[in-house]
């Protein structure tokens, strides 16, 4: 027994060293955070990364430890400098509270920070609220979502992206962002590692971050018209790999992937067994060639759909993800640990929703886009015409362009705008939205010019 406790005391002793130094590195990691705020440097730095993972692999074989295991300790660690670094970080969510705060005040806010549409949902939805309490849904139901529902998405999707599935691949969320949770926090393990795809949302990161799971980055630029590197993608898999995130149409450039480029990409993962979640939200505001990842069959791929975009339906917090029953059943026990069920008075108006046709929508936004399009080059912005989405995602080229600064100071002025910050390391962008009527979003650029124009 005395030896077990001598062993015992031995690995306590040098856990106790490893949270002293884990201290020490949090510390140091804050102190990095403020200089990288100060010259305007990005949190992640995947080149910095690398030649410290490089490293870590060399002293795995020279000390004889596993590898993967040094690797998902790695990432924990650099997880934690991440997360003491972004604080206080600004994405186009604090830009659109502040400017709720403002208005609140009485100031004049023009939004083109947020992709929300001006539009009201189909009217079949006010008729099926008042529906709601004589068809009686109002109970407990199933996590995955209530069977009539699930069948009729089944039905929708199976006919809209024509490929077959069953309401047994369908899992209904409160909305797509919990899907996207649910699936990073059920298919992953802490230390794992997924790539991402940027510019890109900011909710694939920070659902990442808290479930504990490495994000590696495959940075894309506009003078390579948003395309990631086929090599880089292939250079970043390694045996803690386990996801890729996809989002085309792209939120914040608008972007579609060639379809070669995609097809190479789904191979990649097969190849790797790598899961697909691929954000999918708007593919309604799609103009040109677009190809689901539904159309793959790959068992390991997870689409998901939102009524927020395509049925201007923000408020009721509805989506689903369509996958594999395998991953389903994965992913509704977290569902029904956290939720209970979405509520039925909101999956019953959805379900009534998908009789509406909503194809003027896309009209509305793609007509708004081009006006966009049309005044962003007569004030000097640099982007690349969307394929789709609802979005411009712009550069400004001026010395010392601080998005977050300016995005902020752009709210004095009456307008809002999301800094690139949020979406990646692109300081020196701005995302505006195509979410308001043609006569505000012209006013909205023309006070942008002119602040520009003053700049």
């Amino acid at each position: 027994m005395s030896d077990i406790n001598d062993l015992r005391n031995k690995m306590d002793k040098v856990t106790l060293e490893m949270i002293n130094l884990l201290k020490t590195r949090t510390d140091i990691a804050k102190e990095i955070g403020k200089v990288k705020k100060n010259i305007g440097k990005g949190i992640s730095d995947e080149e910095r990364e690398g030649n410290l993972r490089g490293k870590i692999i060399d002293l795995s074989k020279e000390i004889e430890l596993d590898e993967a295991l040094a690797s998902k300790f790695l990432n924990f660690l650099l997880n934690e400098s991440i997360k003491v670094q972004s604080e206080n970080k600004q994405t186009h969510l604090s830009i659109f509270l502040k400017a709720k705060s403002l208005e609140q005040e009485g100031k004049k806010i023009i939004h083109m920070e947020v992709g929300e549409p001006d539009f009201t949902p189909p009217q079949i939805v006010k008729k099926s609220l008042s529906e709601i309490f004589d068809e009686g849904f109002m109970k407990y139901g199933q996590a995955k979502g209530m069977p009539i529902f699930r069948e009729a998405l089944a039905n929708y999707v199976s006919k809209k992206f024509n490929v077959k599935i069953t309401q047994d691949n369908i899992i209904v969320s409160p909305g797509a962002r919990f899907s996207i949770f649910s699936a990073i926090s059920t298919l992953l393990n802490p230390g794992d590692e997924m790539i991402v795809i940027e510019p890109a949302w900011p909710a694939y990161k920070d659902c990442a971050l808290n479930a504990g799971i490495k994000v590696r980055t495959i940075n894309t630029t506009l003078e390579e018209k948003w395309e990631p590197s086929i090599e880089h993608i292939e250079n970043t898999i390694n045996s803690n790999t386990k996801m890729i995130v996809l989002n085309y149409p792209n939120n914040p450039t608008g972007k579609i992937l060639p379809e070669k480029l995609q097809d190479r990409i789904m191979e990649i993962a097969k190849e790797n067994n790598l899961y697909v979640l691929s954000d999918e939200i708007y593919s309604q505001y799609a103009k040109a060639n677009w190809k689901s990842i539904l159309s793959y069959n790959y068992e390991k791929s997870i689409v998901t759909q939102s009524f927020s975009k395509s049925h201007a339906m923000t408020g009721f917090r509805v989506g689903y993800a369509i996958t594999s029953k395998q991953i389903i059943e994965k992913m509704v026990k977290l569902e029904a640990l956290c939720l209970t069920n979405v509520s039925e008075p909101i999956q019953y108006v959805a379900m009534k929703a998908l009789e509406a046709d909503t194809t003027n929508n896309s009209k509305i936004i793609q007509n708004r886009l081009d006006i966009l399009c049309k005044k962003a080059n007569e004030i000097g912005l640099e982007f690349i015409i969307p394929d789709g989405a609802m979005y411009i995602f712009a550069k400004i080229n001026q010395e010392g362009f601080d998005g977050v600064e300016f995005a902020n100071n752009s709210l004095e002025k009456g307008i809002a705008v999301a800094p690139g910050e949020g979406f990646g390391n692109y300081k020196n962008f701005i995302r505006i939205s195509a979410c308001q009527d043609e006569k505000t979003l012209m006013e909205g650029m023309v006070i942008l010019g002119n602040i520009m124009r003053d700049n």
